[in-house]
């Protein structure tokens, strides 16, 4: 039986595999992100500290991720994937292991951060550009894209909650050990996934020769290159919400875990509807608009927080820092990923991961200290001011951006001429 409109990339059953392992390796991610987090900061009570694990946790994607793209677009993706996941796995078992037996600090906590994050620096690019090896039909792919947001992000709403409610219940302990359990279930759906298409033959080219290829490609490429540097904008400006709530939840409104779980519930709340809508979406016409418009839901939220002093206000304002955020970047992806030539794939996707979220130990870092200084909701309120201004610099240059978008569309027959003057 076929599935609905909505969720039409599961009728292939290689990604439906796929689909279904991710899904439960993703609540145990941040099951283990909440108590690392959480963790960091009690381990220190320092909102500093607790950017800096977060900027090691995700500084990988800033310097490993093109590299990462280069062997995506050489090498088999499958077994990339499933050798990083199984890296991923003895992380969780060591921090699992360290915590549970008391031996953890803050130097031990920030190399398994550090870790993870170069392992997760190669996972990402290469899960991004392997959809198109697992989708039966090209037009489907669109829809691979939004559902596994859905799925990211739907993640997001459950597993921070759940991780509050485990580390109130037990501790972070039992969060990581979870996590490592998790792995198993993708591994094992890899192992059964059958890529239909294999990965595009390409001449053999340095390294360095690829590498600088591909940066050209998408910096030369003026859709790509402005939806990258407005991922980069939104992410370093909004998206150190993670590293700044838990300072928000114990020194605004005098909680702990669990307030940190829900609001970044709140963040994957809003997520999954921009994600829901994406996937109702027949075509990627009019998604240019959304991405300015994105930006300014997510500005505006970030500001929000800032003044908020009611938990359900502040809630409000988080899930439409989620939805801003998300919804740009699942845009921003579905666009790049219509009109990327297959060849460069791999290392366009590494960008995108690399502008998306090797720019958050920016944020991270800049936050972190930010709140220390002056305190995490004024480091909110910087962080959403200028992101409203990135979204208004991107609506003020719309038109030099749809161009080129729309002639791409046609070349790559994504749309007809006469639909892509819609754009």
């Amino acid at each position: 039986m076929p599935y609905p409109q909505s969720f039409r990339a599961l009728n292939s059953p290689n990604y439906r595999r796929y689909y279904i392992g991710q899904a439960v390796s993703m609540i145990g991610t941040w099951l283990q992100s909440v108590a690392l987090m959480w963790l960091a900061y009690r381990l220190t009570g320092s909102a500093g500290f607790t950017g800096l694990v977060g900027f090691l946790n995700s500084a990988p994607y800033l310097f490993v991720t093109p590299f990462a793209g280069v062997l995506g677009d050489r090498l088999d993706r499958r077994r990339i994937l499933m050798t990083v996941l199984a890296l991923l796995f003895l992380q969780s078992v060591v921090l699992a292991t360290l915590t549970g037996l008391g031996l953890i600090t803050p130097f031990w906590l920030g190399t398994l951060a550090l870790f993870a994050g170069l392992a997760n620096a190669f996972e990402t690019p290469t899960r991004q550009s392997f959809y198109v090896q697992l989708i039966e039909a090209r037009d489907d792919l669109p829809n691979a894209i939004a559902l596994n947001s859905i799925l990211m992000n739907g993640a997001r709403l459950v597993g921070p909650s759940l991780g509050g409610l485990v580390i109130a219940a037990t501790n972070e302990t039992v969060c990581f050990a979870l996590n490592a359990l998790s792995f198993l279930f993708v591994l094992g759906a890899l192992r059964r996934v059958r890529p239909s298409k294999p990965p595009i033959a390409r001449k053999s080219q340095h390294l360095l020769h690829d590498l600088a290829e591909g940066w050209r490609y998408a910096m030369g490429f003026v859709p790509v290159r402005r939806l990258l540097l407005m991922l980069a904008a939104v992410s370093i400006t909004v998206g150190p919400y993670s590293s700044l709530m838990p300072a928000i939840a114990v020194k605004t409104f005098g909680d702990g875990a669990e307030l940190v779980g829900f609001f970044i519930g709140c963040v994957g709340f809003g997520a999954v509807i921009a994600a829901a809508g994406m996937a109702r979406r027949g075509s990627v016409r009019g998604l240019a608009k959304w991405i300015p418009a994105s930006a300014l839901i997510a500005g505006s939220g970030a500001i929000g927080v800032c003044f908020s002093r009611s938990i359900p206000l502040t809630a409000a304002f988080f899930t439409l820092c989620g939805f801003g955020m998300f919804m740009t970047a699942v845009c921003a992806n579905t666009m790049i990923q219509s009109i990327v030539d297959d060849d460069k794939r791999g290392r366009v996707m590494s960008y995108f991961a690399m502008f998306f979220i090797g720019s958050l130990p920016v944020g991270h870092l800049a936050g972190g200290y930010l709140a220390d200084a002056i305190g995490a909701p004024r480091a909110f309120l910087v962080g959403g001011m200028l992101c409203v201004l990135a979204g208004l610099v991107f609506a003020a240059r719309m038109g030099s951006f749809r161009a080129p978008l729309r002639e791409a569309y046609v070349r790559r027959g994504v749309l007809p001429a006469d639909e892509a003057r819609q754009q």
